[in-house]
């Protein structure tokens, strides 16, 4: 698997993108671009770190017993592979089917478009003002709205707007607690607790970071501007800088300039509990993060993703040991070793 995976990754970078991530490097690292490049091929055959994994972890600044703690681009897909169930993974990623398993976890109404009848929507849109509709399968919040019942002349008019989209599930609008609105008043900002269930059926926590929006815009995924910042589990309090996709780090919000490090989000503890229960639901689905929302009542899953992302813990502001996810891994799944 990791060979061809490794050519396939390979594959999709282009010449031009991989030009550019050796020019970062070079100018992160003061080293020269030839050593960048043949490092950069030494890391992918033997840690299985894509080009990217080496600017991100800032490979060049390690020796090999460091480097080999990091979890990276292709050990995240054997992790996967070893955990979570192909036949299954679509429990997850199809909103319909995910909401049928994990009701009890939302904390939030929501009704499947294609189930549901005209009258039950209508009943659903009378209690509500403000509604979430999602695709069936969407990735970093690509294809959600964020509809408001004001701006459609009737019940019967939102009804024909979803039916004509892309739509599969429409939820009511979550209400965050005030100490997550805020860090940024625009988006639902969540927590990602990433969870694996070890061969004896016991879950543990990876790793809790807090996401945020950003620029004026209502989601907090990284790819849309988002920023993450790494939480004590025990706290609650923010406890290293916040980063964005472009690895550009904020000890303050750039959008409302509140202070990051030492912000104590509320619930944490209890949100990691959720998501540890929740994480037994799908006994071959071992290896999820979990976006959950802070309300003013306690936590509410919002999304379960069976590729996590790997980064978010084991940046270098964040890993000043230079120690990565690795050893906890292995002592979870034996197959990693």
């Amino acid at each position: 698997m990791e060979s061809g995976y490794l050519l396939r990754v390979f594959r999709e970078s282009s010449v031009k993108r991989t030009l550019n991530v050796i020019e970062r490097c070079h100018e992160k690292s003061g080293k020269s671009r030839a050593f960048i490049f043949i490092d950069m091929l030494n890391c992918a055959v033997r840690y299985g770190a894509g080009f990217h994994d080496y600017l991100i972890f800032a490979y060049w600044d390690m020796n090999h017993a460091q480097r080999s703690t990091y979890i990276t681009r292709i050990k995240n897909k054997k992790l996967n592979m070893i955990c979570n169930s192909e036949e299954n993974e679509h429990m997850m990623s199809n909103k319909d089917e995910f909401y049928r398993n994990f009701t009890k976890y939302l904390g939030r109404e929501f009704l499947d478009l294609e189930q549901c009848t005209k009258e039950e929507f209508a009943a659903f849109a009378s209690r509500h003002d403000v509604y979430f509709a999602k695709p069936r399968d969407n990735e970093s919040g690509k294809g959600i709205e964020r509809l408001k019942r004001e701006d459609f002349e009737s019940v019967d008019a939102l009804w024909d707007y979803l039916q004509a989209g892309d739509f599969r599930t429409v939820e009511e609008e979550l209400r965050q607690h005030e100490d997550m609105n805020r860090l940024y008043p625009l988006a639902i900002n969540s927590l990602r607790i990433t969870t694996l269930v070890d061969d004896k059926g016991v879950a543990h926590l990876l790793y809790a970071v807090c996401k945020m929006g950003n620029e004026g815009k209502f989601v907090d995924n990284m790819e849309n501007s988002g920023l993450c910042c790494p939480l004590d589990p025990e706290t609650g309090e923010i406890v290293g800088v916040a980063h964005t996709s472009a690895l550009i780090n904020y000890d303050t919000h750039p959008y409302t300039g509140v202070k990051l490090l030492g912000y104590k989000v509320p619930y944490v503890k209890e949100a990691i509990d959720l998501c540890l229960e929740a994480a037994l639901v799908l006994p071959d689905v071992r290896y999820v993060g979990w976006d959950c929302a802070i309300t003013p009542d306690g936590p509410a899953i919002i999304e379960g993703n069976t590729y996590p992302g790997y980064d978010f813990w084991q940046l270098p502001e964040h890993t000043p040991d230079k120690i990565g996810l690795m050893p906890v891994i292995k002592e979870l799944v034996p197959e990693m070793r």
